[in-house]
């Protein structure tokens, strides 16, 4: 059961060492201290993105220690650092780099505008010189853990989380064990095609994939110069009743619709928790037509399935790299 006291999903039994959860988004870094006083000093600024490679790693040990610094906690005292990221990932002699459309711009190349050529940004090799104890994990298994532990995944062994976000991403489990893959990509639900003949860019380089189609940062590329700068102008003119937005709209739901069918039938799931900051701001939008579009569809897979807002709403990012590291 969830607790009644959201801050008791944080305190650690006292003297126990501080967790440092690190949550990196294709947008911003965050970082906060997790101890017997639960969650604190928690800083966060934009993701690096230009220099050398490991210029985010760099990034994170610097805000570790901002954050320790804030929360009152002597660096020397973090037992283990939890980093809940955006990906793909790729594994260098068996360690995590990243490989993540909306940070390395080597993947897409120039047309996508990012200030960096990176194949692959260094992550967890020097996080781990830094650090004893260091888990890394795809953001979407993050906030899969984080919703089974206390928010809206209790107790159910088919399920899965979607961001709908600056990208969109995914944390699967199956028969009640969490799906991770050769690589830990498993649930890369952005990188999956669902129309055909779309010349949509995504950051990966590949063309008319889900995130290309449907993520925030597609919004002011694609519709921008119909006059919507972002997710929230888009959704905004819909509000007041702007028809060509709102039919906008209604194709994006119907491309994540098809999203989420597809990772029902393939694997048979119980629910589904939406989070992310697109979804999240306009969820009495966005809700009821995703569930619209899956009514009737195939019934032995759908039937019984149900699509709910994240229980832990926009805390998902910091208790996502907490459920990693915490016992």
């Amino acid at each position: 059961m969830t607790p009644a006291n959201p801050d008791a999903w944080t305190q650690l039994p006292e003297g126990s060492p501080a967790l440092a959860c690190v949550d990196i988004g294709g947008t911003k870094v965050a970082v906060s201290m997790a101890d017997h006083r639960g969650i604190s000093g928690k800083v966060s600024e934009p993701t690096a993105k230009e220099g050398t490679r490991d210029a985010l790693a760099v990034q994170i040990i610097r805000l570790i220690g901002e954050s320790c610094l804030a929360a009152g906690i002597p660096v020397s005292s973090v037992g283990a650092v939890g980093v809940s990221s955006c990906g793909p990932f790729v594994l260098n002699e068996g360690l995590v780099e990243l490989a993540a459309p909306n940070i390395c711009g080597g993947l897409a190349g120039k047309a996508r505008g990012l200030p960096n050529d990176w194949m692959s940004a260094l992550l967890e090799a020097p996080l781990r010189a830094a650090f004893k104890n260091v888990r890394v994990e795809n953001d979407g298994v993050g906030a899969l853990e984080a919703e089974r532990r206390w928010g809206a995944l209790q107790g159910v062994s088919n399920c899965a989380y979607v961001t709908w976000s600056t990208g969109i991403g995914m944390g699967v489990c199956v028969d009640g064990h969490i799906l991770r893959g050769k690589n830990g990509n498993a649930g890369h639900l952005g990188h999956t095609f669902v129309v055909e003949d779309n010349e949509a860019l995504c950051g990966c380089g590949l063309r008319g994939d889900v995130e290309a189609l449907v993520a925030g940062n597609a919004i002011p590329r694609r519709f921008g110069a119909q006059g919507y700068a972002d997710a929230s102008a888009l959704f905004a003119a819909a509000r007041a009743g702007d028809a060509q937005a709102i039919d906008i709209i209604d194709t994006l739901c119907k491309v994540m619709g098809r999203a989420l069918f597809n990772v029902t039938a393939l694997f048979d799931l119980q629910r589904i928790s939406l989070g992310g900051s697109v979804f999240w701001h306009n969820q009495d939008y966005l809700l009821p037509r995703l569930q619209a579009f899956m009514q009737g569809k195939l019934p032995a897979l759908t039937s019984g399935l149900e699509i709910v807002p994240a229980g832990l709403g926009e805390r998902v990012g910091d208790l996502a790299a907490l459920a990693l590291v915490m016992r």
